[in-house]
């Protein structure tokens, strides 16, 4: 069957954690047997969202005084394709999963979105509010609260179609698994001369139900750094789901910066194909895949 699967930059990059390449590498050895296991008895689509790592880039490219301007986001999410995209063939690739290339694509968005004066999408590492603020006054940025931490937001539209599209059917048909849509895609809007890129970053997981949709998947599948969905979440009557339905995650108030865009991603495809969805974490890959660990998502009985 054809499995999209959207893993996030906090699950490659978890909350606390340093900023290491090493640390994202032992965070994907530890899916490795999975991911190895699920491309080789699978067609196999792979999406990353990249939320830490280009705002580690951004706040680097920011201070650097060599720069007489720091580089704009679409550039720094195209350096994120490529780097984090290395790490999941190799993981894919050295786990016998068979071949899998990594495309630096597009994501066509509206100018006219009007995420582009409301950033909500969390990017780079955590503070505490003081230096947040004082990273704001010094940078320009807009900093928010993420849980008991803050960090910078930037404008996340909505994904209208990834232009690489065509080219992932041809490779998952011929028997390579696809990095596609790292990052959300490197934003870019239509004009007079053709696309351009757009200072945003696309959120992953909308993405990767939009890519889910397109090629007609039989699974689609987000991993990240908590182990399923949260009702109540931030209450003392919070608590895990398990098996759920489109029209059950609607009544779930989330937040717009972390959960809210993976239940609705999620739930859109489940209404769209009809096959089934899961959250879970990156570390239990295997049982989320299985339907046996995270929130599985199947239609609403009609």
């Amino acid at each position: 069957m054809l499995v999209v699967l959207a893993v996030g930059g906090n699950a490659l990059l978890p909350r606390g954690a340093g900023l290491d390449a090493r640390v994202q590498q032992e965070q994907l050895a530890t899916m490795g047997s999975a991911l190895g296991r699920l491309a080789r008895e699978n067609q196999l689509v792979v999406v990353h969202g990249n939320g830490p790592q280009v705002g580690l880039l951004a706040a680097e490219s920011g201070s650097d005084p060599e720069l007489t301007s720091p580089y704009p986001l679409d550039d720094l999410v195209a350096e994120t394709q490529g780097l984090i995209g290395y790490w999941l063939q190799q993981t894919i690739v050295n786990n016998g999963g068979g071949p899998a290339v990594t495309l630096v694509s597009r994501t066509v968005v509206d100018p006219e979105d009007p995420a582009f004066g409301e950033p909500t999408k969390f990017i780079g590492q955590a503070y505490d509010r003081s230096r947040a603020e004082s990273l704001a006054a010094e940078h320009g940025w807009t900093v928010r609260q993420d849980g008991q931490v803050w960090r910078r937001v930037v404008p996340s539209p909505v994904p209208r179609d990834v232009v690489e599209l065509d080219a992932v059917d041809l490779l998952v048909k011929n028997g390579s698994s696809v990095v596609i849509a790292g990052g959300g895609g490197i934003p870019v809007v239509p004009s007079a001369d053709g696309l351009r890129g757009v200072e945003a970053v696309v959120d992953k997981d909308l993405v990767a139900g939009l890519v889910a949709e397109r090629l007609g998947a039989d699974l689609f599948v987000v991993v990240t750094d908590v182990a399923a969905v949260l009702a109540g979440y931030g209450t003392p009557q919070e608590r895990p789901i398990g098996a759920t339905t489109p029209d059950q995650l609607d009544r779930l108030e989330l937040p717009d910066g972390s959960m809210g865009p993976k239940v609705r991603a999620v739930a859109s495809f489940v209404r769209a194909s009809g096959h089934r969805a899961a959250i879970g974490a990156l570390a239990e890959l295997g049982d989320v895949v299985a339907g046996d660990r995270g929130t599985q998502v199947r239609p609403d009985p009609h």
